[in-house]
């Protein structure tokens, strides 16, 4: 681990990153599947579904969503007859995950405050491991990989979500524009909070890249890697076996 770690466009020490991510959370708690519509104009939905349908959940298997609070992926999972852990690691997004499942009637998911880098499960535990739009907002990452590869059965499969570089000639400026001069004021007009979002942007900005983070993946044990991108890298969908 070293002695910084990017928060955003700044380095700061990793017990700060964790804070501050944390505070980041919490703000934007409330109103996060709101400006999840607002900054990808739905699309967001599209990419959870293309995502589910890679993980293939089967009925009666026990799969752990991490960085899953307000459930988006986890009712995805449930409404296939998986078994579905929601974990993550700030409350106000899983209380309002839990507030979204009572008022749609969804039940028999078990909800946990889990830090990614220190999950208090057992070895081999879950038949599959899902994260979407969460890894990059981890202070260690090879850790939290870790960890997930050890709470995997044989057998079991990891899947994430993130957004990726993209590398189509002109649209990476056009988003790039979009991003860093419009999400925050889209934040500041229905969150009431620019910063956060400024710090989602660049956080996105310095994850890295398809093969890197495939490398990173392949690090924590992971064998049959891939990769798929959605809209040249802008979105990317990782996977990894355990054998």
């Amino acid at each position: 681990m070293n002695d910084t770690v990017s928060f955003g466009y700044e380095e700061v020490a990793p017990e700060e990153k964790t804070r501050r991510v944390g505070e980041v959370f919490s703000g934007v708690a409330a109103k996060y599947d709101l400006m999840n519509d607002a900054m990808s104009g739905g699309m967001h939905r599209l990419w959870k579904d293309q995502f589910v349908r890679r993980v293939k959940p089967r009925s009666g298997e026990a799969i752990l969503d991490m960085a899953g609070g307000t459930g988006d992926i986890a009712f995805r999972l449930a409404a296939r007859g998986a078994s579905v852990t929601v974990a993550d690691i700030n409350q106000e997004m899983l209380d309002v995950g839990i507030e979204r499942a009572m008022e749609r009637g969804i039940d028999g998911l078990v909800w946990s405050r889990q830090n990614a880098e220190d999950l208090a499960y057992g070895d081999r535990v879950f038949d599959a491991y899902t994260i979407a739009f969460g890894i990059r907002n981890v202070t260690d990452i090879p850790k939290a990989l870790r960890e997930a590869h050890r709470v995997l059965k044989y057998g079991g499969r990891f899947f994430c979500l993130e957004f990726s570089t993209n590398d189509w000639p002109g649209f990476r400026q056009a988003y790039d524009l979009y991003s860093h001069k419009l999400v925050p004021k889209i934040g500041e007009a229905i969150a009431g909070d620019a910063d956060s979002y400024r710090y989602l942007i660049e956080s996105i900005r310095r994850f890295p890249s398809m093969p890197a983070f495939e490398a990173m993946i392949r690090d924590a044990g992971f064998a049959r890697t891939k990769v798929k991108p959605i809209l040249g890298g802008l979105v990317a969908i990782h996977s990894g076996w355990k054998v």
